[in-house]
């Protein structure tokens, strides 16, 4: 059986990456992968995007910040995206992503990382609450904001 892997976005992925599918009813809560490969080009230094790989197939994205000196505390160490695709949600793609980014968090010296979500009944709430992200805030938008101790 094949295991989870964690490749950099790349030209070569990208396209997959853009195709992953969501369940009805995720659509709002999520923008294309696309809009996330931008950031990268803009904030190098601060930009983590990786898909996630199962064989050959890519199953998820995962965007990440890091920025020890942004004035907003819940953007330091954030995940500003992840994608996980219709079929492979409920199989660990997204807590794999999420421990990897995790990872990276720790090993540049940050402490927790922060989501923030949009509340709904298809939105990603109950998955952040799964994997250990506890509420701690609330954007003006109304948008929750979680957070993750390493």
């Amino acid at each position: 059986m094949a295991e989870l892997k964690l490749e950099e976005l790349s030209a070569s992925n990208i396209v997959a990456a853009n195709n992953l599918t969501l369940k009805p009813g995720q659509e709002q809560f999520i923008a294309p992968v696309s809009y996330s490969a931008a950031s990268a080009v803009i904030n190098p230094n601060t930009s983590w995007q990786r898909v996630v790989t199962l064989g050959d197939d890519v199953v998820g994205f995962i965007h990440g910040n890091f920025d020890p000196d942004s004035e907003h505390e819940e953007f330091r160490a954030c995940i500003w995206r992840i994608n996980v695709d219709a079929e492979a949600q409920g199989q660990g793609v997204g807590t794999f992503a999420t421990r990897a980014l995790a990872e990276e968090a720790r090993a540049r010296g940050f402490d927790r990382i922060t989501v923030i979500w949009e509340p709904g009944e298809d939105g990603p709430e109950a998955f952040f609450h799964r994997i250990g992200f506890t509420d701690v805030g609330e954007t003006q938008y109304s948008e929750t904001i979680g957070a993750l101790q390493l």
